[in-house]
């Protein structure tokens, strides 16, 4: 966005949003978790049968089925979630004032990097709840009476996904670290103030 446009808004902090703390990259990690907790449980309730002995010799109570809840009511979160983190990062990303002139580890400039991590987040959202779809339609309809609740490939999808997301955390990554998008350290740092204090 324009510099001068973004510099006629009142009350822009050190990262140059209205805000204290940039929304956007904690709810991405609120998404992050939900999904990878919702893979992991539906993996191992896949694998339930082999982790069995392994739990009993433990002395852990475990249910097959309470690993699929997790993963169940996970994938709905994430799904959920995801429309703010999404949402969240369109509105930061119209205030980005990203340094013109770097260029990232991957050789992208900041418009480059900003436009990719925009279609990611958009191609994530849509993954994430074509993900809790398949998940419920395994859960009530096509699997339900079954002792092995997740279809492998749902699964193989899964971890393509979160082969997706690494790389889409990556680009934010640098847009935080290399081009300073809304880095509240590191535009303190150029204002001169302690970003210590911003904590206390």
């Amino acid at each position: 966005m324009n510099e001068e446009l973004v510099q006629q808004l009142d009350g822009l902090g050190a990262n140059g949003l209205p805000y204290a703390i940039p929304i956007h990259p904690n709810l991405v990690h609120i998404t992050l978790g939900l999904f990878i907790i919702a893979i992991a449980f539906d993996i191992a309730g896949n694998l339930f049968p082999l982790e069995k002995s392994i739990l009993n010799f433990l002395a852990i109570k475990a249910v097959r089925s309470n690993f699929y809840d997790v993963g169940w009511y996970n994938v709905i979160a994430a799904a959920i979630v995801t429309f703010f983190t999404v949402a969240a990062g369109f509105y930061e990303m119209l205030l980005a004032t990203p340094s013109p002139d770097v260029i990232s580890a991957w050789g992208l400039g900041a418009m480059e990097t900003m436009i990719w991590h925009g279609v990611g987040g958009v191609l994530l959202l849509t993954l994430i709840v074509g993900m809790a779809v398949w998940r419920g339609m395994q859960r009530f309809a096509w699997r339900k009476d079954s002792a092995r609740q997740v279809q492998w490939s749902y699964l193989l999808v899964g971890l393509v996904i979160l082969l997706i997301m690494f790389l889409q955390g990556t680009l934010g990554a640098h847009l935080g670290g290399e081009f300073g998008v809304h880095n509240t350290a590191d535009g303190l740092l150029k204002l001169g103030e302690d970003p210590n204090l911003l904590l206390k």
